[in-house]
C-alpha cells in the first residue's frame, strides 16, 4: 500500500510508523486506515519482532481534523469512531510489542493512540491529554475505557471531564507513561529498549503480550490459567531449548535456529 499521512519502515527487527500529515499529524479517515493497513504490514512481517510509533514535526498525533469531524452526520461519527476502534484494537492485539515514542502533542486520538501502545516514552516538553470535551465531545477511539484501566478512575475522569492537557512529568507520576526522557534522546533511547526486547525469545514475548491483555480482561483466577496454558506452549517453540542451553554455554541465544 502507498501511504499518504504515515512513513512505513523495518529494520533491525524494529518496524517503525511515523505520522507525517502536517502541520500537527492530525487524524483523519485516511490516516485511520493506513493505520490498519500498517499493523496488517507488521503482523506478516517475522523480522518485524518490536513496532515504535512516533511523530514527524512537533506533534505525535495533536488529535483529530476537526474540519473533517465537523461536517459528519450522526451516523458518519458513527463509522469514524468503529474505524478509530478498529484501527486501535490492531496495535493493541498485534502479538508484537508497541512501544510510543510521544516526541510532541498527543491530544485527543493521539492521547488515545499512545494509550493502545504496550509502552509509552514520553519526551520532556511533550503534552499529553483528552480535550474533547472542549469542543462538546467525549473520546471516540477507547479514551474513556483505556485511560480508566490504565491510571484508574478518578484520575481519568479527572482528566476526561477538564479536558485538560498534562506535561510529561505529571505523565509520568500518574503513570500515563513509563518514561520521561530528553527530547534530544527520545529516538535513541526507545531504539535501545526496541532492541532490548528484540533480542528475547520472539514466541515468549509475543506469548507474555498475549497472556498479560487477556489477564487484564477477566479475573486472577482466569489469568493465571492463560498463563499456565503459555508457559507451557513456550516449549513448544523450541526457545526455552536454546535459551536454557545458551545460559548454560554463557552464550547468546540464536533465536533463529531451526525449530523455532
Amino acid at each position: 500500500m502507498e501511504y499518504q499521512n504515515i512513513i512505513v519502515s523495518a529494520a533491525e527487527s524494529i518496524g517503525w510508523l511515523r505520522f507525517n500529515r502536517p502541520p500537527v499529524n492530525a487524524l483523519n479517515s485516511a490516516l485511520v486506515r493506513e493505520i490498519e493497513a500498517a499493523f496488517d504490514w507488521f503482523a506478516d512481517r517475522d523480522e518485524v519482532r518490536v513496532i515504535i510509533l512516533t511523530g514527524e514535526g512537533k506533534a505525535f498525533v495533536a488529535g483529530a481534523d476537526i474540519a473533517e469531524m465537523s461536517a459528519f452526520t450522526p451516523l458518519e461519527a458513527r463509522a469514524f469512531a468503529r474505524r478509530g476502534h478498529r484501527a486501535l484494537g490492531r496495535i493493541q492485539e498485534i502479538e508484537k510489542p508497541v512501544i510510543a515514542a510521544i516526541n510532541g502533542f498527543a491530544l485527543g486520538g493521539g492521547c488515545e493512540i499512545a494509550l493502545a501502545c504496550d509502552i509509552r516514552v514520553m519526551a520532556e516538553g511533550a503534552m499529553i491529554g483528552q480535550p474533547e470535551v472542549k469542543l462538546g465531545l467525549i473520546p471516540g477511539f477507547g479514551g474513556t475505557q483505556r485511560l480508566a484501566r490504565l491510571v484508574g478512575p478518578g484520575l481519568a475522569k479527572e482528566l476526561v471531564f477538564s479536558g485538560d492537557s498534562i506535561g510529561a512529568v505529571e505523565a509520568l507520576r500518574i503513570g500515563l507513561v513509563n518514561r520521561v526522557v530528553p527530547a534530544a534522546e527520545l529516538i535513541e533511547q526507545v531504539t535501545a529498549m526496541a532492541k532490548k526486547i528484540a533480542a528475547n525469545g520472539p514466541a515468549a514475548v509475543r506469548l507474555a503480550k498475549t497472556v498479560i491483555n487477556r489477564g487484564l480482561d477477566s479475573n486472577l483466577t482466569t489469568g493465571n490459567s492463560y498463563e499456565v496454558e503459555a508457559f507451557g506452549v513456550c516449549f513448544s517453540s523450541g526457545e526455552p531449548a536454546e535459551g536454557t542451553k545458551a545460559f548454560l554455554e554463557k552464550r547468546r541465544p540464536d533465536w533463529s535456529k531451526e525449530g523455532m
